[in-house]
Parts: C-alpha cells; sequence; structure tokens
C-alpha cells in the first residue's frame, strides 16, 4: 500500500506540473530580442543591388531588405568613418562627442591610446546593462584598440582604421597583436558568427563592423584575391560614370575613370555580401531567426565618378556635402515583427539610429539624456505604422555644415564659404548652384536661420569648431 500510495503521490505531483507549466511558462518575461548591427566600411547604398545597381552582385544584402525594410534616403552626419561610428553608437554628432575626422594612429596604439567614447554612455554600454553580453568583431576606430570598451566583453579588431589590404594584415585578439594570413573580411565573419554561438542562449549584441569594401588607398591599384575576382576581371562597370575630374578633388586623383579600381570595389562588396549570407544562415540553424533584429548599414557614403568625384568630404578641397557622399544603405530585418518587403523614403540619419534600436528593444527609457541626442526614433516605421516626421537631417565635417530638406540642400563654410545651394527636386546630381541667386534669397535665410537653431541647440562648446572649440581628431582644415 506505501508502493501505491507513493506512486499515487508521484502521478499527482507530475499531473499539477503539467496542468500549471503553460501558466507559469505564460507568466514569464518574452526573452529580449537580440542585436545583429553590421556596419562596412565607405559604402555607398548605390553600390548595392537593392539600391539598382545591376553590376555588382550582393544577393544575400538584397534578400535581407527584400525580408525587412529599406531606408531610400538614409544620410550619414559626416563622410568619415571615425566620427560616423561615434554617431550610430552615442546618437551624438560631432559636435558633441568631439571625434570631428578619422582618428590619428597614435591614439589606437602606443602611449597615447585613449579611448574616445569613455566619457558618453555609448549603445554596447546600455545593452550591457539591459543584461546583453556584447561583442565587437572588425574594426574599431575609435580609440584604445588594444583594450575592450564600451560594453563589449568579445573583442576582436584592427590595429589601425585605414585598411592597406585585405590579406596578411595585422588583427587584435585576445588582446594581443597577430598577423592574420587570410581574407580579413572572412575572419570578421567566423568571429562573429562564434560568438552568437556561444551566446546563441542568452541576449546578444553583436557589432560585426566590417572593414570592407573600403573602396580607398593603393589597394584600388591592384587586383582583388578573393573569390570573386575572376567574375569581375572582364567586366566594363556602367553603374560607375566616366566623367572630368571635379576641380574640387584633392585625393584619390589616380583612381578616376579606373577599370581597376572599380573592379576591385566590386569584389570587395561581394565579398562582404558573402558574410552577411553567412550571417543570417547562422541565425536561421540556430532558430534565432525571429528573436534577431538585424541592421545593415555604413558608416559613410561614397562616391565613384559622379560629378567627377571619387571617395567622400575629406577628399576635396573645400570638405564636401555632396548627397552621395552622405547616403548611406540602411535595413532592419526581423521577421514577424518587421513587415517584409517594405521601403521607407522618410530623411533619416544615422544618429537616429540608436534611439529607434533601443526602442525596437524596448528599451526606449534607457536611451542616455546627456548630451541630449539629436537623434529620433522611427521604430514605428519599421512595425509598418504611421509616423508624423520632419524630413531634415544635419551635417557637419570640420568647418562644413549642412542641412537637408525634402526639396532643398544648403552647404555652408566656416568662415567665408564657398557655399552651395541645390534644388534637390530639379537637381539631385547636384549640378547646379544656385547660392546667390536673388529668387533663391529666401529659401536660403531659411535654411541658414534652421541650421544655426540646430546646432546652437546640440553643439557642446568644447567641441564646437565653428566657435572656437577642438576636435579630438586632428583637424584636415586650419585650426
Amino acid at each position: 500500500m506505501i508502493a501505491i500510495g507513493g506512486a499515487l503521490v508521484v502521478a499527482c505531483a507530475l499531473a499539477v506540473a503539467v496542468v500549471m507549466t503553460p501558466s507559469v511558462a505564460a507568466q514569464s518575461p518574452p526573452r529580449p530580442t537580440n542585436l545583429v548591427f553590421i556596419l562596412t566600411d565607405n559604402q555607398g547604398a548605390w553600390t548595392l543591388g537593392c539600391y539598382g545597381n545591376e553590376d555588382i552582385r550582393t544577393p544575400h544584402i538584397d534578400r535581407l531588405a527584400a525580408e525587412g525594410i529599406l531606408f531610400t534616403r538614409a544620410l550619414s552626419s559626416n563622410p568619415v568613418c571615425s566620427p560616423t561610428r561615434a554617431t550610430f553608437l552615442t546618437g551624438l554628432v560631432p559636435s558633441q562627442h568631439g571625434v570631428h575626422s578619422f582618428l590619428d594612429p597614435k591614439y589606437m596604439m602606443g602611449p597615447e591610446a585613449y579611448n574616445t567614447l569613455d566619457e558618453f554612455m555609448s549603445l554596447g554600454e546600455v545593452l550591457r546593462d539591459a543584461g546583453y553580453v556584447c561583442g565587437l568583431s572588425g574594426k574599431w576606430h575609435l580609440g584604445a584598440n588594444l583594450t575592450p570598451s564600451e560594453g563589449f566583453s568579445f573583442w576582436i579588431t584592427k590595429p589601425d582604421g585605414s585598411t592597406r589590404e585585405f590579406y596578411e594584415q595585422d588583427v587584435i585578439e585576445d588582446g594581443r597583436l597577430r598577423r592574420e594570413k587570410g581574407y580579413t573580411t572572412d575572419l570578421w565573419t567566423r568571429r562573429g558568427i562564434e560568438f552568437i554561438e556561444q551566446n546563441r542562449d542568452r541576449p546578444f549584441f553583436l557589432f560585426l563592423a566590417y572593414n570592407g569594401p573600403y573602396s580607398l588607398g593603393n589597394l584600388m591599384l591592384h587586383q582583388a584575391r578573393n573569390r570573386h575576382a575572376e567574375y569581375y576581371s572582364d567586366k566594363l562597370f556602367p553603374s560607375f560614370p566616366r566623367d572630368a575630374m571635379h576641380p574640387w578633388q584633392f585625393h584619390n586623383k589616380q583612381f578616376h575613370n579606373s577599370l581597376t579600381a572599380m573592379r576591385r570595389v566590386a569584389a570587395e562588396t561581394s565579398g562582404v555580401d558573402d558574410g552577411v549570407g553567412e550571417v543570417m544562415a547562422a541565425l536561421k540553424r540556430l532558430k534565432l531567426d525571429e528573436r534577431t533584429l538585424v541592421v545593415y548599414a555604413a558608416d559613410q557614403g561614397w562616391m565613384g565618378g559622379q560629378n567627377g568625384l571619387w571617395g567622400m568630404g575629406d577628399h576635396t578641397r573645400p570638405i564636401g556635402a555632396h548627397e552621395l557622399m552622405m547616403q548611406i544603405p540602411l535595413i532592419f530585418r526581423q521577421p514577424v515583427r518587421i513587415p517584409a518587403g517594405k521601403t521607407s523614403d522618410l530623411l533619416v540619419s544615422n544618429y537616429d539610429f540608436l534611439p529607434t534600436a533601443l526602442a525596437h528593444l524596448g528599451l526606449a527609457d534607457r536611451m542616455p539624456q546627456k548630451p541630449r541626442s539629436p537623434g529620433r526614433d522611427f521604430s514605428r516605421v519599421l512595425r509598418g505604422e504611421s509616423l508624423q516626421w520632419n524630413n531634415e537631417v544635419f551635417y557637419e565635417m570640420e568647418t562644413c555644415r549642412a542641412i537637408r530638406t525634402d526639396r532643398w540642400k544648403y552647404v555652408a563654410r566656416h568662415p567665408s564659404g564657398p557655399h552651395e545651394l541645390y534644388d534637390m527636386q530639379s537637381d539631385p546630381r547636384e549640378r547646379f548652384n544656385v547660392y546667390g541667386q536673388a529668387r533663391s534669397e529666401e529659401i536660403r535665410v531659411k535654411l541658414e536661420k534652421r541650421l544655426t537653431e540646430f546646432f546652437d541647440q546640440y553643439a557642446e562648446a568644447q567641441y564646437d569648431i565653428w566657435n572656437g572649440g577642438r576636435s579630438k581628431a586632428k583637424r584636415l582644415t586650419g585650426e
């Protein structure tokens, strides 16, 4: 009888467990959404298939866009890598975070190395404090590269910011400098996937920061060595305009109308695309697809011959603010939560990324408040909802500042110009500068006032170059 009674007790206990389990599960909070932020280096949106390029193969990035939402008018607030990466992570513009240009190597390695974001609360720190494990695989270029910082515990990066080549390069891993013999684009992908696999059972943030396609430097004079080189070896690339060199071109003159450079850009772009495909396959294999927000973006735009220009704003004199130096790819994808096959033509900036990502992750209340970001939350658009939105974004590169609205772009250079004003509806290629014309004077005055108001509201005095402030990076224009 005791045995029978014991069996009955066990059976009853099991029955209670079966009845209670669904209720307990229903009361358990949902697991937080993971974040994979894929950021490329020097990539114009126009180089991708999903943005209309028919010459460069990017099937995985195109599929990412087809399964999520693509922003057609996303612009960076600066045309150089260190400032834009700082902006993505902090939601602040250069006159707030102080990184106005690319960071000198001495601040990345050696006795003068320091973390330029140390005074701010950044994305990795916010997510770490919310219970995420955070990993960096790829380019940092924000200082003190040997030491994990800003909430990241997993850390593999480059010792420098520029890219001389993609093979036989130095990397930092486990706190030590070593030589990577293989293709570094594949290395960042491989380590990123390892991080995902190691943390599949907890909330994670992967910052997969490719230093490709890069599209600059003497590597543009050499043929690619990756798996796409042969395919592109005889292509002519009509998507790259052949034009007379712009008189403002200061650097990169050797790449103009060069098929070797065009083919190298294409091969490295497709190399990054391979990595995106592998990451997406890993998320699917690990059944993390619906629990992971994937964002694809570039640090800044890039020009490959349009208007006779090659490169970004720091490669012209005066400093440039052309649309394609600013336009970046921006794609958000999370099955179920983000409807597939959508596009948005809102004018958004990389300073809008942080508040939007945190809101989508359910962490809007953790958005840093000091200094106050100019960033705006467009997370409702990700869910397919309507949103009241002011279509204007702001840009600055040292002594050059700009405002872009639905129709107009105004570019001001401190203290004495040259200034520019373009009607972006009738002149999207920015061929006809109407600054100083009587018929456009009223709109110039309004845009100048709005540009001044924005920076008066947000610029921090110590980093406000227009008003005697300093830069944490070496100045490209006069002190």
